[in-house]
């Protein structure tokens, strides 16, 4: 093999370890130029801002390694937290757990929806999924009238759910790290989700498997969208404020832009949760490396934009040199 191949070998092979090794550059720089930037403050803000990134991104692993795409998951989420909103406000003493699950629900609904059009009428997931995206969001100023939820209407049992706990870590992120270990476990040793590294590598040759292609597809958008809607819950406590403008606008670039620097190859059958967990605190540094710098926040979407190509150009070279995708490692 050349040098060139086993570099890119290497590359295949160890994705999480490159990860973590620009994970560490970035914040060595990051430190040097802004020394307040691992003061418990900062770290905090940025425990913060990832749970919601890492909720969704889990589902929008699987879908990608079913080789598809969900555009909609910004608008679940923002419809699922106006809808836990709204509930809280018209029913105070409501268990949060209840408001918990009265999000997954809804999210849940709404993926059913994404997974009906493309696994059973068989419309393409990135043209189904963009036209939920929009009517999504059109029903969340409906369902509202255009008026947002503000931290009066909310319980403090909700809000506190993004203050610090007794060990100084949010319940938020505790919810976030049981979704990883979720999605880990059913990627790793459930049949489905094996079935679905399966449909990514070649749909036909796993139908020609036996596996079930249609329901494991609907399942995957079912997940996503309850995740999805696990975050709109989280949104509405993180931020005590939802926005019908602005809950979720624009958050499915963050959230594939996390998924794939995770190492989840763009062109489906491969990528782990642990990868894409890492990919998400290293977006979530990125950012708050941007703000904290005094760098234009403008910035970001190029970011985003870039980091997509550079994984969608190295998931192709890592096909052409290795002849099939790299299976999940984590």
């Amino acid at each position: 093999m050349t040098s060139k191949g086993g570099i890119v070998a290497f590359l295949a092979r160890f994705r999480e370890v490159g990860i973590l090794f620009f994970l560490a550059v970035v914040v060595v720089l990051t430190t040097l130029k802004a020394p307040r930037f691992l003061q418990w403050d900062n770290l905090s803000s940025i425990l913060l801002d990832v749970p919601l990134l890492i909720t969704i991104a889990m589902g929008m692993t699987m879908v990608i390694i079913s080789r598809n795409i969900d555009l909609s998951v910004g608008s679940m989420m923002g419809l699922s937290a106006m809808v836990v909103g709204m509930t809280l406000r018209a029913n105070p003493n409501l268990p949060i757990l209840v408001a918990m699950l009265i999000g997954i629900g809804a999210g849940a609904a709404l993926g059913a929806v994404n997974g009906t059009l493309i696994a059973f009428l068989r419309v393409p997931a990135i043209i189904a999924t963009l036209g939920t995206l929009s009517i999504y969001r059109g029903i969340i100023f409906i369902l509202s009238d255009g008026k947002s939820i503000n931290s009066q209407d909310l319980p403090d049992a909700l809000t506190f759910l993004a203050k610090p706990a007794i060990t100084k870590i949010p319940i938020i992120v505790v919810i976030a790290l049981l979704v990883v270990l979720l999605a880990h476990l059913f990627l790793r040793t459930q049949r489905t989700g094996r079935d679905i590294f399966a449909i990514g590598s070649n749909p036909n040759a796993a139908r020609l498997r036996g596996v079930p292609v249609t329901k494991t597809l609907f399942l995957v958008f079912l997940i996503t969208g309850a995740v999805s809607g696990l975050a709109g819950f989280m949104y509405t406590a993180r931020f005590a404020f939802v926005d019908p403008a602005q809950a979720g606008t624009g958050f499915e670039l963050s959230v594939i832009a996390a998924t794939v620097i995770g190492g989840t190859a763009i062109f489906g059958g491969a990528g782990s949760a642990l990868g894409t967990l890492l990919g998400c605190l290293l977006l979530g540094v990125i950012n708050n490396a941007l703000a904290i710098t005094d760098l234009n926040q403008m910035w970001q979407l190029a970011v985003y934009g870039a980091i997509i190509l550079i994984a969608v150009y190295t998931d192709s070279l890592i096909r052409n040199r290795l002849g099939k995708p790299v299976k999940e490692s984590a």
